[in-house]
């Protein structure tokens, strides 16, 4: 500001006397060249400053994580509370896991009691970013009055999940609006055309041959969307064992229904299906995936890698024995 003041004449003299000093005298010079690359360096970390940094965002399940990545893309770095073949319904807060929450800048929740641990975490990490409920706005599935959380196992509310995250993305990183809104498109679309493809190969299967069980009850808004019947031991929850008294009531529905095919998931524990299959004569049709995703490199390591493997083995299971083999 005082040099701004100064006669506009006085300016080049005093700079010209300036220059004409240092290059007089080496030790000003040295001084001058320091000083300047002082200031360089001071201004390059500036500049890197500027550039906005990835969202850092926790998913509190593997298969959610990884919806969020999709639409994310580089605008954000995601982890998971719960990773691939865990069991959401059994976890508990961890000193590892208080911190990832504590330093979130978003935390993205399934919703409809599916994360009953969620305000103890809350409460305990003292999260202060933003909480998004990647369930919002859908309609749940209820059994006794309570909302069954299972939304993503169905391709078409899987899309409001998308759309959840893109406008949660958008308003958290609004830079990379284009990007995100680009990806989730791309994404929705993908998500369509699985869903197409499924609708159309089930077409073949008799309504009444579209018979299963499950571990767990969580195939639900699957089953409405594709006319299937499922049977399961569990109910929506895994973290207490069914009562003698309830498999029994599994094993006979199958014998009446003739139900065509079991089905393991990766969360559960095999050997009540197993033993489920010996006592009713049911085959084992192969591995589900519900609330997990695969280890990585494994055949449902993405959401929508375990939907196409999960709709597959259900198609597989209600051919004929014969076609099967093929």
């Amino acid at each position: 500001q005082h040099t701004a003041a100064l006669p506009t004449r006085a300016r080049p003299t005093a700079v010209f006397r300036l220059n004409m000093n240092t290059m007089k005298n080496p030790l000003l010079l040295r001084c001058r060249a320091t000083l300047l690359l002082l200031i360089g360096l001071t201004l390059v970390p500036l500049s890197r400053g500027s550039e906005p940094q990835p969202l850092k965002i926790v998913a509190t399940f593997s298969i959610l994580a990884d919806m969020t990545r999709e639409v994310a893309g580089d605008a954000a770095v995601v982890s998971s509370l719960v990773g691939p073949n865990a069991d959401a319904h059994a976890f508990e807060p961890t000193a590892a896991s208080i911190k990832q929450v504590a330093s979130a800048d978003l935390l993205i929740v399934n919703g409809l009691g599916f994360e009953h641990w969620l305000n103890r975490l809350l409460r305990i990490s003292g999260f202060k970013g933003t909480l998004v409920v990647a369930t919002q706005g859908i309609e749940p599935r209820r059994l006794g009055g309570m909302p069954d959380p299972h939304a993503w196992l169905s391709l078409v509310k899987a899309q409001v999940y998308v759309s959840n995250l893109q406008k949660a993305l958008t308003l958290a990183a609004p830079s990379h609006a284009a990007a995100i809104q680009a990806r989730a498109a791309q994404y929705l679309q993908k998500i369509n055309e699985l869903d197409a493809r499924t609708k159309d190969r089930l077409q073949a299967i008799p309504p009444d041959q579209r018979r299963l069980i499950t571990s767990h009850d969580a195939f639900g808004y699957l089953a409405d969307e594709l006319g299937l019947t499922i049977l399961s031991p569990q109910g929506w929850k895994t973290n207490s064992e069914p009562s003698a008294g309830q498999v029994a009531k599994v094993i006979r529905q199958i014998r009446a229904q003739k139900a065509q095919a079991v089905f393991i998931e990766n969360i559960s524990d095999p050997r009540l299906i197993q033993q489920i299959a010996a006592e009713s004569g049911a085959r084992v049709g192969g591995m589900l995936y519900s609330d997990a995703l695969s280890a990585l490199g494994g055949p449902a390591d993405s959401y929508l890698k375990l939907m196409a493997h999960n709709l597959d083995a259900i198609e597989k299971a209600f051919r004929p024995q014969k076609e099967q083999a093929k």
